[in-house]
C-alpha cells in the first residue's frame, strides 16, 4: 500500500469513525425517544429495544457521515495545496480520490447489509420488544388518558385502581361493520400471554355487542382474548415485504406468484362460466369487484417484493455515489471551512437525489417501472460526479516525474 494510499484512507477514517459514532447517538436517541413517546414505553423496554434500532439509526448516519468525511478530508487537502504538491511531483490527482472511492465502495457493502438488517432483524425484534411491553404500554397510557386506540383496538376506562379497569368500554373494530365487537363491563383486567401471542381481557359482569344485532350477557367473569399485534400502533408485522430478509423474499415471490395465478385462474373459470351461461350482469357485482380487487392487491404485493432487494441495494450504494460526488467537489471548492464544502455538496444531492430516489421507488413499487427504476436517484449522482470529477481527477502536470516510488 503506497504512502499516499495510507494517509488518505487514515484521515477518512479518523473523521468518519468519529462523525458515525457522534450521528448514530444522536439518531438512535431520536428514534428511541419518538417510539417510546408513541408507544408509551418505559425505561427498561427502551433499553431492550436499543439493539434493535441501532441498525436502523446506522443506515441513517453512514451516508451523510461519509460525505462529510470526504468534504472534511479532502476539502483540508485542496485548502493545505497538498493535491498540488501530488501533480508536481507527476502524479494524478485521481490517486487522492481512488482510495476514498474504495473505501466507500467497502462501506456501502456494509450499508446493503445494515439496511437488510434493520427492515428484518431490527424491524421484527421491535416490533417482538412492543409485544412484550403491551401491558405496560396500555395500564400507562390509561392511567393518564384514560383512553388507548390503534387500528384495531380502543379501550375507554372511567377510572384505573391499579391494575383493575372501572367500567371499561372496549372495540375491536372489523371491516365489517356488522362484525366488530364491543365489550362492556363493570371492571376488566389486562393480561398478555406471549405464548399464545394474546392480550386476555378478564371482565367481572360483562355485555358483549357483535355488530347492532347480537348483544350477550356474562354475568361473573369472562375472559376474551385478541391478538396482540392487533392492539399496538405498528399492526401486524412480518407480513409486508419491507419486513422480509433479502435471503427470504426470492421464497415469498414463489409463494406470491403461485397465488396470483391461482386467483387468475378462479377469475378465469369464473368469467367464463358467466358468458357461457349469459349471465353478463354477473360482472358488476360485489363478489366478482372482491375478486378483482384481490388479484389487483396480490399483484401490487409482487410488485413491492420485487422492489425491495434492489431498494435495499441502491440505498446501500447510495453512499459510494456520495463519495464520488463529495470528493471532487472539496477539491475542487478548496476551502478551509468544512461545513460550508458540505452544505454547498449536500444542498443539491437533497434537492435532486432523494426525490428522484423516491419517485423511482414508488412508481417500481406501483409497477409502472421495473424495479432498476430505484437506482435512479444513484445513477445522478454518478452524472453529477462524473462531471465534477472529470477537471479534477484526469489532468496530470507535464513536470518531473521524479521521487514517485516513494508514493
Amino acid at each position: 500500500m503506497s504512502l499516499i494510499t495510507r494517509y488518505v484512507l487514515k484521515e477518512l477514517l479518523a473523521v468518519f469513525l468519529l462523525g458515525l459514532v457522534t450521528l448514530t447517538i444522536v439518531i438512535n436517541l431520536v428514534l428511541l425517544v419518538s417510539e417510546a413517546v408513541r408507544q408509551g414505553l418505559g425505561p427498561m423496554p427502551m433499553l431492550r429495544l436499543l439493539p434493535y434500532v441501532l441498525p436502523n439509526a446506522l443506515r441513517f448516519a453512514i451516508p451523510g457521515t461519509i460525505l462529510f468525511a470526504f468534504c472534511s478530508v479532502y476539502g483540508r487537502i485542496a485548502s493545505a495545496s497538498e493535491d498540488i504538491a501530488v501533480k508536481s511531483a507527476g502524479v494524478a490527482p485521481w490517486q487522492l480520490i481512488k482510495p476514498g472511492l474504495i473505501l466507500a465502495f467497502l462501506v456501502s457493502l456494509v450499508a446493503v447489509g445494515l439496511n437488510d438488517l434493520a427492515a428484518s432483524w431490527g424491524r421484527q425484534g421491535a416490533q417482538r420488544v412492543i409485544l412484550q411491553s403491551l401491558e405496560q404500554i396500555v395500564y400507562g397510557t390509561l392511567r393518564t388518558r384514560l383512553s388507548y386506540s390503534v387500528n384495531r383496538l380502543s379501550i375507554h376506562v372511567k377510572e384505573v385502581d391499579g391494575r383493575r379497569l372501572i367500567f371499561p368500554t372496549i372495540t375491536i373494530f372489523s371491516p365489517q361493520d356488522d362484525r366488530t365487537v364491543t365489550l362492556h363491563a363493570a371492571e376488566a383486567e389486562l393480561r398478555t400471554n406471549p405464548d399464545r401471542n394474546t392480550l386476555g381481557i378478564i371482565m367481572q359482569d360483562s355485555v358483549i355487542e357483535i355488530g347492532d344485532r347480537v348483544r350477550i350477557e356474562y354475568p361473573g367473569e369472562k375472559l376474551h382474548e385478541i391478538n396482540l399485534a392487533d392492539a399496538t400502533k405498528n399492526g401486524d408485522s412480518g407480513t409486508h415485504p419491507a419486513d422480509y430478509a433479502m435471503g427470504k423474499i426470492p421464497i415469498e415471490l414463489s409463494h406470491q406468484g403461485a397465488e396470483i395465478e391461482r386467483l387468475e385462474q378462479v377469475s378465469a373459470a369464473r368469467a367464463a362460466v358467466q358468458l357461457v351461461c349469459g349471465e353478463t350482469s354477473g360482472f358488476l357485482d360485489t363478489d366478482w369487484n372482491a375478486a378483482v380487487s384481490d388479484l389487483h392487491a396480490a399483484r401490487g404485493r409482487l410488485w413491492r417484493l420485487q422492489a425491495e432487494p434492489t431498494r435495499r441495494w441502491a440505498n446501500g450504494f447510495s453512499c459510494f455515489f456520495f463519495a464520488l460526488v463529495g470528493a471532487p467537489w472539496a477539491l475542487r471548492s478548496r476551502k478551509s471551512d468544512v461545513w460550508s464544502t458540505f452544505f454547498w455538496c449536500f444542498l443539491p444531492i437533497l434537492i435532486s437525489y432523494y426525490p428522484l430516489m423516491m419517485y423511482g421507488v414508488s412508481q417500481a413499487k406501483a409497477g409502472l417501472f421495473p424495479p432498476s427504476a430505484a437506482w435512479l436517484g444513484n445513477l445522478l449522482l454518478l452524472a453529477m460526479g462524473l462531471l465534477v470529477l472529470n477537471p479534477v481527477a484526469i489532468r496530470v502536470p507535464l513536470l518531473g516525474r521524479v521521487g514517485l516510488g516513494h508514493l
